[in-house]
C-alpha cells in the first residue's frame, strides 16, 4: 500500500461508484502501478452494471481487442433487464413526461396515489418499479436519469425506508455529476432525516451518521464554505460519539499527523522532528484525494489546502522559536522551515512588511533580531482575554448587587 493512502479506510463507507473518483485520484498521483489500479477498477465494475466500462479498462489493461465471454454474457444480461424494467415503469414514465398531467400532483401524496390510480390506472406496482428503474440506471451509471426518476419517485413514495434509499441514491448521483449545490441540499435532508428517524437499533443511526460523513466529504471540500460546514457536523454531539463509536480510522491518519507536529512545536519545543513532521503532514496532505484536490490556473496547478497549511506550520514554528531565541541564524531557522536561504529571507521579510513580526533583518551576519518587548499574536490575545475576563466578572457583580438590591424592596 503506498504510504499515507486512505482509500481502504475510507472505501468501506462508500458507495462503490463514490470509490471510482479515489482510484481516478490515486491513478493521477502515480501512487501505484496503473496495472494494480485497472485491476481495482475491474473489480469494482463487477459488482455494478457498467459492463461497457468494464470492458473498456479490461482492453487497456490487456492490451486487446478481445474480451471474456462472461462479460459478453453480463452485458446481454445487463441490457435485457433494463429494458424489462423499462416496460414495467413504462406507464408512470409517460405520465411524467407529459407536464399538463404532472401538474394534477398535489403536495398531498395520499391524493396523489388516489388520483393516478382513478385516472391513469397507475398504482403501487408501477411507483415500485420506477424505483427499480432508477436503481438499475444508477447501476448502469446513468447517474443524470437515475437522480430525475428518484427525485419523481420520493415525490410519490409513502414507505418511508425507500424514500430513504432513494435520497442516498439522489445524493450519490449529484456527486458523481458534481452538482455540488444540489449535493449539498440532498445532504441537508438526509441529515435532518438521519437525526429524527427511528432505527430499529441505536447502531444503525450511528452507522447511518458514518456514512453520512464519509460520504459528505465529496461535497464540502468542493464548497466554498466547506471547510467551516465540515467543522460544525463533525463537532456536533451525535456526530462525535458516532466517530467514538465506531472508531473511525479515514480521520484519523491527517488528524494524528498534525497533533504530532503540534507536540513537537508546543510541548517538545523539538524542532527537528517538527521539520520531519511537517514534510510528512505535507505527503499526507498531497496524497488526501479531499485534502490534496489541485487548482489549475492556466498553466499554474496548486493545491489550496497544502499551500495554507504550510504557511501556518511555518508560522507557528516561527513564532515559537523566536520565544526562545533572541537573534536567530536564517541558515538555520530555513531548514527548521523547509525553505531554502533565499526563501526564508523572502517569507520573514513579508512577515516584518505585514506587520505579523517585530524584528529586523542584519543581512551581514544573515540573522534575524528580535524586538524583546514584543507580543505575538497569540500573547496579545491572552492579554485582552484577561481582560474581558475581568470585565465580565465585574459586570455579572454588578448585575447580582443590583438584583438582590431590588429583591430586598
Amino acid at each position: 500500500m503506498a504510504t499515507y493512502d486512505l482509500t481502504p479506510r475510507i472505501a468501506p463507507n462508500l458507495d462503490r461508484h463514490l470509490v471510482f473518483p479515489l482510484l481516478e485520484f490515486l491513478q493521477e498521483r502515480q501512487l501505484y502501478p496503473d496495472e494494480q489500479i485497472l485491476k481495482a477498477k475491474i473489480d469494482l465494475l463487477n459488482k455494478t452494471n457498467m459492463v461497457d466500462y468494464a470492458m473498456d479498462i479490461h482492453k487497456s489493461l490487456y492490451h486487446t481487442e478481445d474480451v471474456p465471454q462472461d462479460m459478453i454474457e453480463r452485458r446481454i444480461e445487463v441490457v435485457a433487464r433494463l429494458k424489462a424494467l423499462e416496460e414495467a415503469a413504462a406507464p408512470l414514465m409517460a405520465f411524467l413526461h407529459n407536464a399538463s398531467a404532472v401538474q394534477e400532483l398535489r403536495a398531498d401524496k395520499q391524493y396523489n396515489l388516489q388520483m393516478l390510480h382513478d385516472r391513469y390506472q397507475i398504482g403501487p406496482e408501477q411507483i415500485e418499479a420506477l424505483y427499480q428503474y432508477a436503481k438499475f440506471q444508477f447501476e448502469c451509471g446513468n447517474y443524470s436519469g437515475a437522480a430525475d426518476y428518484l427525485y419523481q419517485y420520493r415525490a410519490l413514495c409513502t414507505n418511508s425506508e425507500r424514500s430513504l434509499s432513494a435520497l442516498w441514491g439522489k445524493m450519490a448521483a449529484e456527486v458523481l455529476m458534481q452538482n455540488w449545490d444540489v449535493a449539498l441540499e440532498e445532504l441537508n435532508r438526509l441529515k435532518e432525516i438521519i437525526d429524527s428517524k427511528s432505527f430499529s437499533t441505536p447502531l444503525n443511526q450511528v452507522q447511518s451518521r458514518i456514512w453520512l460523513m464519509h460520504w459528505s466529504l465529496f461535497i464540502f471540500f468542493n464548497n466554498e464554505n466547506g471547510r467551516t460546514q465540515i467543522i460544525d457536523l463533525f463537532n456536533q454531539d451525535k456526530y462525535l460519539n458516532a466517530i467514538q463509536t465506531n472508531a473511525t480510522p479515514s480521520f484519523a491518519l491527517p488528524s494524528s499527523c498534525i497533533h504530532y507536529f503540534l507536540a513537537c512545536v508546543y510541548v517538545n519545543y523539538d524542532f527537528d522532528e517538527a521539520q520531519k513532521k511537517m514534510k510528512e503532514c505535507e505527503e499526507v496532505i498531497l496524497n488526501d484525494p479531499f485534502l490534496g484536490k489541485h487548482l489549475e490556473d492556466s498553466n499554474f496547478s496548486t493545491v489550496p489546502l497544502r499551500d495554507e497549511f504550510l504557511e501556518n506550520a511555518r508560522l507557528f514554528v516561527f513564532e515559537t522559536y523566536c520565544r526562545i531565541h533572541q537573534r536567530i541564524d536564517i541558515g538555520v531557522l530555513a531548514e527548521k522551515l523547509n525553505l531554502n536561504y533565499d526563501e526564508a529571507e523572502r517569507w520573514i521579510v513579508n512577515l516584518i512588511r505585514n506587520s505579523k513580526l517585530d524584528a529586523k533583518i542584519d543581512s551581514q551576519s544573515g540573522t534575524v533580531i528580535m524586538d524583546p518587548n514584543h507580543l505575538n499574536v497569540y500573547e496579545q490575545l491572552i492579554d485582552h482575554t484577561k481582560a474581558l475576563s475581568g470585565r465580565t466578572s465585574k459586570l455579572v457583580s454588578q448585575i447580582l448587587e443590583h438584583a438582590q438590591a431590588q429583591a430586598a424592596r
